[in-house]
């Protein structure tokens, strides 16, 4: 069993940073791939990025180049580091994960969600 909390969600301008955290549960989430997705109001959840356990990555194509995730297993936390942010980026931000998604940018792979934190970002 994992449990995930996010934050580092807020009210940003367009251009800036925020850094979200998932911090998890369990002493095995160094062997869980992470995900974080996104819903903005009247939007279907949308993939951002992923890590697996072994530290590869993956990205939204609209997310490149912007965004970053990375993982500190000594902490069980992941991060999404998010520059040069824009109003279209605001949503309700998820971490999701799972031992071995079927798929990384797949919602349904992810057995653990976490409550979400909000981004703002204002033009």
């Amino acid at each position: 069993q994992v449990q995930l909390a996010e934050s580092g969600g807020g009210l940003v301008q367009a251009g800036g940073s925020l850094r979200l955290s998932c911090a998890a549960s369990g002493r095995t989430f160094s062997r869980y791939a992470v995900g974080w997705f996104r819903r903005a109001p009247g939007k279907e959840r949308e993939f951002v990025a992923a890590i697996t356990w072994s530290g590869g990555t993956y990205y939204a194509d609209s997310m490149k180049g912007r965004f970053t995730i990375s993982r500190d297993n000594a902490k069980n936390t992941v991060y999404l580091q998010m520059n040069s942010l824009k109003p279209e980026d605001t949503a309700v931000y998820y971490c999701a994960a799972d031992q071995s998604p079927s798929g990384v940018s797949n919602p349904r792979a992810y057995d653990y969600w976490g409550q979400g934190t909000q981004v703002t970002v204002s033009s």
